[in-house]
C-alpha cells in the first residue's frame, strides 16, 4: 500500500534546537542518545530527550533518538540500559547502527537501520525488514532509479536526505579517520580528513595535483527534486546538521516546510504527519546560512564540479568586483550590504578568504587587512548580519487554527475550541446575567473581536461562529477570561490523544544476503557476531577499529571520482591522453587509489 503521509525530518543538537525544529517546519526531529551516537560530542541527557518528547507530541511530531554508533564488549550492558531509558522517555524510534542491539533484550520500540549501516541493497534492506527495522534510511548516493527498485522490492519506510554536509565515502564504510588518527567515523569521532589537503601522483608518481581539497564535497541540496523523491518512494525528508546553529535550523527547516505544503495544497492525497500550519515572518534562504556551495550528489547522474575547494562556508553569491581598491571595494549587487556582514571570495589560488564589512558608504565597501581584490572576483556573503539578526528574533513559526463556537446556555453562555481536525475540543460555560444589548451590531462586534485574540499562544481561529437567538451585552473582562481559559486546556490537551508507535522484535533465522563478511561489517561485539551466525553467515572479521592495522585495507569507498573530476573518466569522458590517477598523499601518508569502473566507485587503500 502506498505511504502518502510525508515527514519533514530536521536534527536537533538539543532539547532547545529540537523545539526550535518543530516550531519551524518538522514533522519529526532526531536526537543524540546520552552515549554511542555518530556525533558524539552532542549527546543529550535522558531528561531533554523525555522533555523534547513531550514537547514534540503536543504537535504529532515525533524524536527519533540516534544510538548509532558500534559497540565494543565492554559498553552493551550500557547500551542496553540506555536503550530502555530512551523507551521509558517516549522517543518514537531509536537508530542504530550495530546490528548486535538485537541481540539484546529490547523494549518494544520501532527500530531504525541508520545510514552507517550502509543501505543501497533491497536484497539487505528486506533482510532488515524481516529481523525487525520499521525503516532504512537509504545511502545518500543512491540515485532516484535506485531508490525506486528498493521502494518496489521493500515494504519498510524509506528516509533519505535531502540537505546538509555530505560524506564523501559510503556512511559506515570510511576508516580514513580511525586509520590516520583513531578517530572514528563509526564511533561518532570522524576528524574529518576528508576536508583537508591532499597531494595527487599518477602510476609514475608525476604529480597531477598538490595541496587540494581533492575529496571535499559541497553540501547536498536536493530542494529541486522533491517530488522525484516522492515519486520514487520517500516518505521522510532528512535534514542533516546536528552540529549546526539554531539559525540554520530554522532557515533550511522553514525551506523545506514551504516546499511540501506547496506539494500538499496541489496533491491533496498525501498529507503532512503533524498537525499545524506554518507562518514565517522571514523568507527561507538556503544560501544565508553555512553551506560550502550546493550538489543534488548522484540523485539524477554523475556530474562534475561535486568538490568544494574550501570545507568553510561560502555563503550566497552577492556579485563581481566592478571597483577596487587597497581598503575599499565596489560590486555589481542589488543586495543591500551593512556593516557586520561577513564577505568572501576565492583567490587565484582557489583559496577561500574572507573579510568583514567596516562600513560602506556611496556603494563603496570598506575592509581592513586585505589585500586589494582583482575587479571581476565574485564575492559572496557568508554572513548575513540582518538576515540572521531578524531570524534569531522569530520564535515560532507552527500555529494550530482552532475553530470556535459562542453559544447561549440556560444560565449564560458556552464557548467551544476545537482544533480543525476535531481532534482536540475544549467546552467552557460562562454563568452571567443575560442583558440585552443597546447596539447589536456593536455587541457582536465586540465578541467576535475578543474571541479571535489568541496573543502569544499557538493558536491561530481557522472559524468563528456566533450562535445566538438574541444579541447580549458580554463584557470585555468575561470574554478575555473565558477565552484564556479556554485555549490554555486545549493547550494542556495537545498531544493526550498521541499515540507512540510499538514495534516487538521476534527473533528468527531469516538468511543474510552474504555468507562471508570481512571488516566492513563493522562487527565490534559478541552480540553482532551472534546476529550474523544466526541468519547463515559462516565467516566474519573483526570491525577495523579492533583489528590489527598492519594488513593493506580499504579505508574509503565512494561514489565520487578523482579520475572523473579531472577528466581522465575513459566511460563517460573522452580524454586526450590516457592519465592514470595512482597516489594519494596526505603529510607522511600514502594511499592507493583503485577505480571500480564497472560499479562507478573508488577506493582508497592504505599502503
Amino acid at each position: 500500500m502506498k505511504n502518502n503521509t510525508l515527514e519533514l525530518l530536521s536534527p536537533a543538537k538539543n532539547l532547545e534546537s529540537g523545539k526550535t525544529a518543530i516550531n519551524f517546519g518538522a514533522d519529526a526531529v532526531y536526537i543524540g542518545a546520552p552515549k554511542f551516537g555518530a556525533r558524539a560530542v552532542v549527546g543529550n541527557s535522558i531528561q531533554d530527550i523525555e522533555n523534547l518528547c513531550k514537547y514534540a507530541h503536543k504537535f504529532h511530531s515525533k524524536v527519533f533518538v540516534a544510538l548509532n554508533t558500534i559497540l565494543y564488549e565492554k559498553e552493551l550492558a550500557e547500551a542496553e540500559k540506555i536503550i530502555h531509558q530512551i523507551y521509558n522517555s517516549g522517543a518514537d524510534a531509536l537508530i542504530i547502527q550495530d546490528i548486535g542491539i538485537l541481540e539484546m533484550d529490547l523494549p518494544p520500540i520501532p527500530l531504525h537501520a541508520s545510514t552507517q549501516a550502509h543501505n543501497i541493497d533491497f536484497r539487505k534492506i528486506n533482510f532488515y525488514e524481516k529481523t525487525g527495522f520499521t525503516r532504512a534510511i537509504l545511502a545518500r548516493e543512491l540515485s532516484l532509479h535506485q531508490i525506486a527498485e528498493i521502494r518496489n522490492n521493500t515494504h519498510i519506510e524509506l528516509e533519505a536526505f535531502i540537505h546538509g554536509a555530505l560524506c564523501v565515502s559510503y556512511s559506515g564504510q570510511c576508516y580514513m579517520s580511525a586509520y590516520i588518527g583513531g578517530r572514528s567515523g563509526n564511533r561518532g569521532e570522524c576528524a574529518q580528513t576528508c576536508r583537508l589537503k591532499y597531494d595527487l601522483y599518477d602510476e609514475n608518481n608525476k604529480l597531477l595535483a598538490k595541496n587540494k581539497h581533492l575529496l571535499s564535497l559541497k553540501d547536498m541540496n536536493r530542494s529541486a527534486n522533491i517530488i522525484d523523491m516522492i515519486n520514487a518512494g520517500i516518505t521522510s525528508f532528512k535534514i542533516e546538521g546536528r552540529l549546526k546553529d539554531q539559525n540554520y535550523v530554522k532557515n533550511v527547516t522553514a525551506y523545506y516546510r514551504k516546499i511540501l505544503d506547496n506539494f500538499f495544497n496541489d496533491n491533496k492525497e498525501f498529507k503532512q504527519s503533524s498537525i499545524g500550519r506554518f507562518f514565517f515572518d522571514f523568507e527561507p534562504d538556503l544560501e544565508k546560512t553555512f553551506n560550502r556551495r550546493f550538489t543534488d550528489y548522484f540523485l539524477t547522474e554523475r556530474k562534475p564540479e561535486m568538490t568544494s575547494t574550501s570545507p568553510k562556508s561560502v555563503g550566497k553569491p552577492l556579485g563581481r568586483v566592478k571597483k577596487s581598491d587597497k581598503n575599499f571595494i565596489e560590486i555589481d549587487s542589488k543586495e543591500k550590504i551593512i556593516n557586520g556582514d561577513g564577505l568572501c571570495f576565492f583567490d587565484k589560488n582557489e583559496e577561500l578568504i574572507g573579510f568583514s564589512v567596516n562600513k560602506t558608504e556611496n556603494n563603496k565597501i570598506y575592509t581592513k587587512n586585505i589585500a586589494q581584490i582583482s575587479v571581476g572576483t565574485l564575492i559572496f556573503r557568508n554572513n548575513d548580519h540582518d538576515f540572521n539578526k531578524k531570524i534569531s528574533q522569530i520564535e515560532n513559526g507552527r500555529f494550530i487554527f482552532v475553530n470556535i463556537l459562542f453559544s447561549e446556555t440556560n444560565s449564560g453562555f458556552s464557548l467551544k475550541i476545537s482544533t480543525e481536525e476535531e481532534v482536540y475540543s475544549v467546552e467552557k460555560t460562562l454563568e452571567l446575567k443575560k442583558e440585552t444589548a443597546n447596539n447589536e451590531q456593536k455587541a457582536v462586534e465586540n465578541i467576535k473581536n475578543q474571541l479571535q485574540k489568541t496573543g502569544n499562544t499557538v493558536f491561530k481561529v481557522n472559524k468563528l461562529n456566533i450562535n445566538l437567538p438574541n444579541i447580549y451585552f458580554v463584557p470585555i473582562s468575561e470574554l478575555n477570561k473565558i477565552r484564556r481559559e479556554a485555549l490554555d486546556v486545549l493547550y494542556t490537551l495537545l498531544g493526550s490523544k498521541y499515540i507512540i508507535s510499538e514495534n516487538k522484535i521476534e527473533k528468527n533465522n531469516a538468511q543474510f544476503i552474504l555468507k562471508e563478511l570481512d571488516y566492513k561489517a563493522n562487527i565490534s561485539n559478541s552480540l553482532a557476531e551472534k546476529f550474523y551466525l544466526n541468519h547463515g553467515v559462516e565467516k566474519t572479521e573483526q570491525a577495523f577499529e579492533i583489528s590489527k592495522k598492519e594488513d593493506r585495507k580499504v579505508v574509503m569507498t565512494t561514489k565520487l571520482c578523482i579520475k572523473y573530476n579531472l577528466g581522465f573518466c575513459p566511460t563517460y569522458q573522452n580524454p586526450k591522453e590516457k592519465i592514470n590517477p595512482k597516489y594519494l598523499k596526505l603529510d607522511n601518508k600514502t594511499f592507493i587509489l583503485e577505480f571500480d569502473c564497472k560499479n562507478c566507485e573508488m577506493k582508497i587503500i592504505t599502503k
